[in-house]
């Protein structure tokens, strides 16, 4: 038998892979049936939507809870304002700076300015406000901080600072309050400061600034006093910094008794301070029986001449005790003369 022969003799169909039947589908054959079915399946399908609000609803929640904690966390910065790195050249001192630039020199400073070169600038920021119309000079206005400032200006290290946007009096009131808490300033630069707020008229009155910055009006008034102190009084002293606010009220009233032997008396203590303390120098200045009975640290001569020649001296040893010599011989009317003058001097005396 050929291969044609026994190939046509072979069953291909029973070599194919038989489906599975195909179950039937029960098909309700009544009409309760049927409405029974379609309630089934809109059963079904409303359980497949519940479990689906369900896990919207706890997608919900979760995505409700982290905006809670994230709202929570911001509200910790609320008020917060963003420091940046600024270059102290594009800043300058405010119009009511109150360091005086012997304050830059002092120890302190120096301390200061090392801690900040240490740190690689400053850890405390300062606070700045912009200038409306920098055009190319500064474009800053340092609101406080002016020792941070100038040690950063000294070091070429950029300075860490706040930016705000203030008017004048928010300005002042802000530098008044940090320096106060800071305790590091002294009572005539605060003076100076007070002076400057009401010269340019940010408050009406003195004390209608102390309610403002919540100072007491006698101490405020103290301060004045040393700020508007004449400018050769200021020059007896090595520093400003020096004044003392307890000084304040004998200034004044030697000031209105004798403004003109108050100057004399600074002048000539400027020219001569010699090792003399802050504190002689206001007795001196405050008290004219002070300024008179000072002794000179080493003994003095003054000399008087005529036509070349000496005729008299005068000596004051250490105890202020003078000692007049007449060098030329007098005639009876010329000695009756200087008797005199001096009867004259010891009865003014």
């Amino acid at each position: 038998m050929g291969l044609k022969d026994k190939a046509s003799k072979i069953d291909f169909a029973s070599l194919m892979p038989v489906a599975a039947p195909t179950p039937d589908v029960t098909k309700p054959k009544t009409a309760p049936g049927a409405m029974m079915a379609l309630a089934n399946d809109q059963r079904s399908e409303l359980l497949r939507e519940n479990d689906l609000l369900r896990e919207q609803a706890a997608r919900a929640a979760e995505l409700e809870g982290r905006l809670n904690d994230a709202v929570t966390e911001l509200q910790t910065w609320d008020g917060a304002k963003a420091t940046r790195l600024l270059d102290p050249r594009e800043i300058k001192r405010s119009d009511y700076a109150n360091r005086h630039e012997s304050s830059f020199r002092l120890e302190d400073f120096e301390d200061l300015k090392r801690e900040i070169k240490e740190a690689g600038g400053n850890i405390q920021p300062i606070k700045v406000r912009p200038i409306a119309s920098p055009g190319e000079g500064p474009k800053y206005e340092i609101v406080f901080g002016h020792r941070r400032h100038e040690a950063c200006l000294q070091l070429g290290l950029q300075v860490l600072a706040f930016v705000d946007n203030l008017d004048d009096r928010a300005l002042f009131e802000e530098m008044e309050r940090e320096n106060r808490e800071r305790a590091d300033l002294s009572a005539w630069e605060q003076g100076v400061m007070y002076a400057r707020a009401l010269d340019r008229g940010l408050y009406p009155s003195l004390r209608q600034m102390a309610t403002a910055i919540g100072v007491d009006p006698t101490n405020l008034s103290k301060a004045l006093v040393l700020a508007r102190l004449p400018q050769a009084v200021l020059q007896a002293f090595a520093s400003p910094l020096d004044l003392q606010f307890r000084w304040s009220t004998a200034f004044k009233g030697a000031l209105e008794s004798d403004p003109t032997g108050v100057e004399v008396r600074a002048a000539e203590i400027a020219a001569d301070r010699g090792a003399m303390s802050a504190k002689e120098i206001f007795a001196r200045l405050t008290s004219p029986q002070a300024a008179a009975m000072r002794a000179p640290s080493h003994p003095s001569i003054q000399t008087f001449e005529k036509g070349g020649t000496t005729i008299a001296t005068m000596k004051v040893d250490g105890q202020a005790k003078p000692s007049i010599r007449i060098h030329v011989g007098l005639s009876a009317a010329r000695q009756l003369e200087l008797a005199r003058l001096l009867k004259q001097f010891v009865a003014e005396g």
